[in-house]
């Protein structure tokens, strides 16, 4: 009797794989009991079209297929490998090896390296005991030289007549249906064994927490050796006799909105994607020049796996998609392995559970799936909350890899459960991942991972998304790793001032992650991107390359950029300029010779951070003490500095000016920051990096923080002061203002004054500020002034600076203070160069700002205002925007503009969010400035 002849009867349209002995049975049940539905495939670039393939058809299809491989000798327990780039093609021959009993395994071609794809498939053979390759006559064409390699044509194999004895081979639970290459160098891959047992169990558990019915009609893009392809976008549907669509990779990636119009022809209601196609699509949506005509309400699952799901980028999908019916809880984080049978837990409650992280969890294991987290290298189970090594246990889970015993020992733990080298935390039962501990950086034994670093610089204007890679290297004689840094580019070839810019970008945005500096910064072409077929970057692969020298002509390439665009190495002159020199070297942790002396602090590299730094150093190397940090703002090279110090303190004396230069190359039109409540002004120069060789960045500093300086005396005197100050260094214009919280309400007058005068005021920027402020001074006494202060340089957390007003209001001014720099951390206190005397007088200053903020009555009207808000300081978001943000209409002439940005009051400007934030407004300067 036959497996066809055993099978259950027609059930109508009950799921297969509640039915199903083994992965064959699958399509032989819906093709008995779907006969209608099946596989459509779209490989035009019209949505509309595709050719229906019924399950009986892709049954016959795979069985004559079958034929022709019994006609080659293949039979039960003969490996396949299956070279096929088109659905229409991987999937009857995929079907054909299941039917016949010999496990399959998808390949991809590596063209353009033919030493590379002549070594993938020289290991492969060895791997799989010499299997039969079946691929295209196109592919075959391509194929390197390999000796011992047996080849099949697909057309061949499809032109042979099925015998009438044809049986279809029954498998047992524990035989294995498919063996998946893991990403890997070609020599190291290895095969993951997926039984009949794994996959069936992954499927029913699968089916049942995603709700999935005969009804659904799913969407594919994935190629095939991609475990998520196959199994949950392709076995899956089919296990429930459900209709599913698939395309191609190139179809969608070349044209991210056709994912969308797919999804709407064909009524799609579950598709699977990884993160980076919903930062494309983004991406498309925003360049539109009027709205798609779309409906997408049938969709109701988006599994979204195979790297992580940043927070921001799924959120925005979902708000840019809502306005065509998408619903709000479509979009599922997902993680799973090739060994857990790709997606095993899923995050069913994105994005409101997700809320102020930055990065989704991956959710709650399916039925029978079991996780643990444990101690690194141990085996002791830890607490919820604690970061430790997942591990995973179920019938999903596979045995291991074929033909090779150590690589499976390694994945298990004694009692069994599989170990994936993942990090994560367990809340609840629910799963959330810090980082893979193969993909990470370990410097002076702390470990960075690299996809946080790469979503990161994603961001930047100018950066080529999904094609950055954060990987390590070790040069000789180091004794940590480094980091890399590489990437492609959007700007045209020839503009080396925008690489420059985009170079030091890429490099500052780092610092303030991480708080180190890359070490090689590597532009490339895209195609030197090595890349998995679901678009993962191989890490390995770049780091290999560069440590055998292949990139050394890109690495000379940028170094003779930097050094022409920092106008030419000057060597220092002198003791002085020699030593400056040399710690700005230590700083940069470059050879002093490398330090040019009329180079910048900044282009160099130097951050807010790295100012505090070297006042230590000038204190500890030269005996250079109370060196205020507006020096080193307005001298910021070896030479200038230099200058400066041999001037001594007269250089300190003299007529107060507001402007401090934070940035003073470019040729667009200057902008101009007034400082926050606190008065300093360093809270602009990490963000004034992003604007080199683009327009100059000036910052407006308070009076009263260099000695015989007093203070503002009035808010008009403030503004004035500021006024006259911009007229002094641009004396027409269109002029650019903006100002961080307090400083917003300053910038206000600053565009009143000057549209009084004649002048154009054509961008006007509050960051995170309604018009009226009276009432929030009037909530600051001396020590809330103080404790802000506190927050603000990082000297208590926000926590605390919520307790401590109420503890320390019983006791005085200087008991309020002392107890401030009693518990604020010593490290922080060196970085700022920061004692009880120097923090007590900058609470002074502040206070008399707050002082004069209560006051401030706004009145009057700009031409027009750009307005930035964040997460408040309390309240909701929404209510900020509505309730207060949005008053400023009644201050303009003309229409407001409010931009979203990320990030809260505090930390908008941060590291965390400074990349955000200074895409937003270098875009809407250039709206607001640059198009007229």
């Amino acid at each position: 009797m036959t497996i066809l002849e055993s099978l259950p009867a027609e059930t109508g349209v009950a799921p297969p794989a509640q039915e199903a002995r083994n992965v064959a049975d699958l399509l032989v049940l819906a093709a008995r009991q779907v006969p209608d539905r099946g596989v459509r495939y779209s490989l035009t670039g019209q949505v509309t079209e595709g050719r229906l393939q019924t399950y009986p058809e892709l049954l016959d299809d795979a069985r004559r297929i079958l034929a022709g491989l019994h006609a080659r000798g293949a039979g039960p327990g003969r490996t396949v490998a299956l070279l096929l780039e088109r659905p229409d093609e991987f999937l009857p021959a995929f079907w054909a090896c299941l039917l016949g009993g010999m496990p399959a395994c998808p390949m991809v071609p590596i063209r353009n390296d033919p030493q590379r794809w002549a070594a993938q498939l020289t290991h492969a053979g060895a791997l799989l005991d010499e299997p039969l390759l079946v691929t295209s006559g196109r592919l075959r064409a391509e194929l390197p030289d390999v000796p011992g390699l047996e080849v099949a044509d697909l057309a061949d194999l499809e032109a042979t007549s099925i015998p009438a004895d044809l049986e279809i081979h029954q498998a047992k639970p524990a035989d294995v249906a498919l063996l998946v290459l893991t990403s890997g160098s070609t020599g190291n891959s290895k095969a993951v064994m997926l039984s009949h047992a794994n996959l069936l169990a992954s499927m029913r558990a699968k089916a049942e927490v995603q709700g999935l019915t005969g009804e659904d009609v799913t969407l594919n893009w994935i190629s095939y050796d991609h475990v998520a392809a196959l199994l949950e976008a392709h076995l899956l549907p089919l296990s429930v006799g459900a209709t599913q669509l698939h395309t191609t990779p190139d179809t969608i990636l070349g044209d991210p909105l056709r994912f969308l119009r797919l999804i709407d022809a064909h009524r799609v209601t579950m598709t699977f994607t990884p993160n980076f196609l919903l930062g494309l699509i983004n991406r498309a949506l925003s360049q539109l020049p009027e709205d798609l005509r779309l409906d997408l309400s049938s969709l109701r699952r988006i599994i979204s796996g195979g790297e992580a799901n940043l927070v921001s980028t799924g959120a925005a999908f979902l708000d840019a998609l809502a306005p065509y019916g998408l619903d709000r809880g479509v979009l599922w984080p997902a993680f799973g392995m090739t060994e857990t049978c790709a997606g095993s837990i899923y995050n069913r409650t994105f994005p409101a559970g997700d809320a102020g992280a930055e990065f989704a969890a991956v959710g709650r294991p399916v039925t029978g799936l079991s996780i643990r987290v444990v101690e690194d290298g141990g085996h002791r189970s830890l607490a919820d909350g604690e970061v430790g090594e997942v591990q995973l246990y179920g019938p999903m889970v596979t045995e291991g890899y074929l033909n090779n015993n150590r690589a499976t020992e390694d994945a298990f733990t004694a009692d069994g459960w599989f170990r994936t080298g993942d990090l994560g935390r367990l809340t609840d039962g629910r799963l959330s991942l810090v980082g893979r501990s193969k993909d990470s950086i370990i410097v002076n034994g702390v470990n960075y991972f690299s996809h946080e670093m790469e979503s990161l610089l994603e961001e930047l204007d100018g950066i080529d998304k999904s094609y950055v890679a954060a990987f390590p290297t070790r040069p000789e004689g180091s004794d940590t790793e480094q980091l890399v840094i590489a990437f492609a580019t959007t700007l045209p070839a020839d503009d080396e001032a925008e690489l420059h810019r985009l170079l030091i970008a890429v490099r500052n945005s780092v610092v303030m992650a991480w708080g180190f500096r890359p070490s090689l910064l590597l532009p490339l072409p895209k195609e030197a991107f090595p890349k998995t077929s679901l678009g993962k970057i191989q890490r390995p692969l770049m780091r290999s390359r560069l440590e055998s020298g292949a990139y050394a002509a890109q690495q000379e390439a940028v170094a003779d950029l930097v050094t022409r665009q920092l106008g030419g190495h000057v060597a220092p002159e002198g003791e002085l300029e020699t030593a400056l020199a040399g710690i700005y070297a230590e700083l940069f942790e470059v050879a002093p010779d490398a330090i040019s002396a009329t180079a910048s602090f900044f282009d160099l590299g130097g951050t807010s951070l790295d100012i505090l730094r070297l006042k230590r150093l000038l204190g500890v190397r030269l005996g250079v003490e109370d060196l205020p940090v507006l020096a080193i703002l307005t001298a910021p090279s070896v030479r200038a500095l230099s200058g400066r110090l041999e001037a001594g303190s007269a250089a300190d004396e003299g007529v107060y000016d507001p402007i401090v230069p934070l940035q003073t190359s470019g040729e667009k039109t200057p902008l101009f920051c007034v400082h926050p409540g606190v008065g300093e002004v360093l809270v602009f120069v990490n963000l004034a990096k992003y604007f080199v060789h683009e327009r100059p960045f000036y910052a407006l500093r308070a009076r009263g923080f260099n000695p015989g300086e007093k203070p503002f005396e009035s808010f008009a005197e403030m503004a004035r002061s500021y006024a006259d100050a911009i007229r002094a260094k641009q004396p027409h214009g269109p002029y650019a203002l903006a100002g961080y919280s307090f400083g917003a309400a300053v910038a206000f007058e600053v565009a009143k004054l000057l549209e009084a005068e004649g002048e154009r005021v054509d961008f006007l920027g509050s960051f995170n500020l309604p018009p009226h402020i009276k009432y929030r001074m009037d909530e600051l006494d001396f020590i809330e002034t103080a404790v802000n202060l506190a927050m603000f340089l990082d000297l208590i957390s926000k926590q605390q600076a919520k307790e401590l007003p109420e503890q320390l209001r019983p006791l005085s001014k200087e008991e309020q203070l002392a107890h401030l720099i009693r518990i604020a951390p010593p490290e922080r206190l060196a970085e700022l160069d920061l004692d009880l005397p120097r923090f007590t007088a900058w609470a002074d200053l502040a206070d008399g700002l707050t002082g004069l903020g209560r006051t401030y009555q706004p009145s009057g009207q700009v031409r027009s205002m750009s307005i930035f808000y964040a997460i408040p300081l309390r309240g909701t978001k929404q209510d900020w925007l509505n309730k207060e943000v949005r008053r400023w209409d009644d201050f303009t002439v003309e229409p407001n503009r409010f931009l979203d940005v990320p990030g809260e009051h505090y930390t908008l400007m941060g590291p965390k969010h400074v990349a955000n934030f200074q895409s937003i407004l270098r875009a809407e300067l250039d709206r607001a400035l640059d198009a007229k």
